[in-house]
């Protein structure tokens, strides 16, 4: 990865760069990558190869600018077959945001049948050409290759996307990772309509029955919904083998800052 990294650590603190500006706020950081390190620093401190981070929950309550952050963990409950830990970012030494992650042991699935959504018949990422618009994913903060929709249409939307640069520099992303940075993507993907998007999201859950394989995360917008300026979206995840999980929001009506 050629590109540019979200993060550097300096200092003991991670730095963010330029790429990880956010859309709403030129000073702001993009929620991407205060999902994405929440979750990278639960994985990091907390992870264990017997375990699968099944849930990652997301609360984000201030917009934090490119200040030095800080992530600090907390372990709530740490048994045998369950552990739950949270996290805090901290910007510039104010709390911006928090995460909670469950971990599951690892075990058999039990016999018999359970009703499942039809297979996603989909086209491979190599399969897709890469988007002519420069501005598709974001301008280059992560590459995407189109489905079915997007954003201005009001439809049905399917989309894979990759990370194209290390959410820290000097780490390589691993599966969890990749779906953490990726997951605050649900919400532009379910939220956005026909006049663009409107709303920004407040948190983001992902629930994972298993970790991705290869690069490419699929995202397929299932569920969107809207009452006095309060919105939900939601979608199912997929890799290039099948499904994985699903990556839910909260959103509130929004303006953006020039």
């Amino acid at each position: 990865m050629a590109n540019e990294p979200f993060f550097r650590i300096e200092n003991g603190l991670y730095q963010p760069t330029d790429a990880s500006r956010g859309p709403w706020d030129p000073k702001s950081l993009h929620g991407r990558v205060i999902a994405g390190l929440l979750g990278a620093e639960l994985e990091r401190l907390h992870g264990d190869p017997d375990f699968i981070p099944a849930r990652l929950t997301v609360d984000m309550y201030r917009l934090p600018d490119l200040s030095p952050v800080e992530v600090t963990t907390r372990i709530v409950r740490e048994g045998r077959r369950i552990k739950v830990v949270d996290a805090e970012f901290i910007s510039g030494g104010v709390s911006a945001g928090r995460a909670t992650c469950q971990f599951l042991r690892r075990t058999e699935n039990p016999e018999g049948n359970v009703w499942k959504p039809e297979p996603w018949n989909v086209p491979k990422p190599a399969d897709i050409p890469p988007p002519t618009d420069p501005r598709a994913g974001m301008g280059g903060m992560w590459a995407m290759r189109r489905i079915e929709g997007d954003f201005g249409t009001v439809g049905k939307k399917k989309t894979w996307m990759a990370e194209v640069r290390e959410l820290v520099e000097g780490r390589a992303l691993t599966p969890f990772v990749r779906v953490a940075v990726s997951a605050d993507f649900a919400s532009p993907f379910a939220n956005a309509g026909d006049q663009g998007l409107k709303y920004i999201n407040s948190d983001v859950t992902v629930y994972l029955h298993r970790e991705p394989v290869g690069e490419w995360i699929g995202y397929e917008v299932i569920n969107h919904g809207s009452t006095a300026g309060v919105g939900i979206g939601e979608c199912f995840l997929y890799d290039e083998e099948g499904p994985i999980g699903s990556a839910s929001c909260c959103a509130l009506a929004q303006q953006r800052r020039i």
